[in-house]
């Protein structure tokens, strides 16, 4: 909780800024308790807001638009700044296309069509933005954001850094900016030319087959959990019997086992002791421990 002082500091700085801001508001899973401080931030107000907070020893959360991610029913201690709306410029110069990290991905493929610049078609229906993407190297469909990002700049400890696709440690769904305290602000790509025509087909095949195959009727964070080697999530859990499952408003899809949805009226709580439930009888049944891929924050 911040004290009045530290209030008072922040609302000069930052005139939106908001208190005690529930974060079921800004989670595609719907849940999450109240946090602290929360800012809609252009790369200048973040970078801003995230020096005020290493000044004043105060905690910080980054976030997107909420998806892949999973708030505590407690909230959220600190600041969260939230990268989306206020930083998604974009532009396309030849086969490379310049974006902030707030920009929604298929904002981002709908440009890349719109210029016939080909490489983001599996961006399209992925309900996130760029920095989020780059951040757990989101992909589907056979293309991962590696594929395609040539640089990232961001801010890391008061210095603003840009590195190449090659430094940043990008795996399946892995980075350099877990493992460290860092906001993306901006990104560029590297696409390769392709008619439009062609690019659209692939992006209108890509969203049908995630509105045949996916609960996206429900509030969830995307797939729960990460592929096993060897293995698919869904299918293990299928396997499993677990199809259906609840745990209070909490519920293993009934049309994608690799999902956990919020019927309504889920908590944290509830999501979490699901996962500990879907984890134990995949782990006794098949011998494969599940790690969950949507990121937790918040307080224990």
């Amino acid at each position: 909780m911040f004290d009045s002082e530290i209030k008072k500091e922040l609302s000069t700085l930052f005139s939106e800024i908001k208190f005690d801001e529930p974060m079921s508001r800004h989670t595609t899973f719907k849940v999450g308790g109240p946090s602290d401080g929360f800012l809609k931030a252009g790369i200048r107000e973040a970078v801003l807001a995230a020096e005020f907070c290493v000044k004043n020893n105060i905690s910080y959360t980054i976030i997107g638009n909420g998806s892949n991610l999973l708030v505590s029913d407690k909230g959220i201690d600190g600041l969260v700044i939230c990268v989306d709306s206020n930083m998604n410029g974009a532009r396309a110069e030849g086969t490379r296309i310049y974006a902030e990290a707030g920009l929604r991905l298929s904002r981002l493929s709908e440009l890349a069509a719109s210029e016939s610049l080909g490489g983001l078609e599996f961006a399209g229906g992925i309900p996130g933005n760029v920095g989020g993407a780059v951040y757990m190297n989101a992909g589907a469909y056979g293309g991962e954001i590696k594929d395609v990002l040539s640089e990232v700049t961001f801010w890391e400890s008061g210095e603003i850094l840009t590195k190449s696709a090659e430094e940043l440690g990008l795996g399946y769904r892995e980075s350099y900016f877990m493992h460290n305290d860092c906001i993306i602000l901006s990104c560029v790509f590297n696409c390769i030319p392709r008619p439009e025509n062609e690019i659209r087909a692939d992006m209108a095949e890509f969203i049908r087959r995630r509105k045949e195959k996916q609960p996206l009727e429900y509030p969830s964070g995307g797939s729960y959990f990460k592929r096993p080697v060897g293995n698919f999530a869904g299918k293990l859990i299928q396997e499993a019997g677990l199809m259906g499952a609840c745990v209070g408003g909490a519920e293993v899809s009934t049309k994608h086992a690799g999902f956990v949805i919020n019927k309504g009226d889920a908590t944290c709580c509830d999501i979490l002791q699901l996962e500990e439930l879907v984890r134990k009888t995949v782990a006794e049944k098949f011998g494969v421990e599940l790690e969950r891929e949507v990121r937790f924050v918040g307080r224990r």
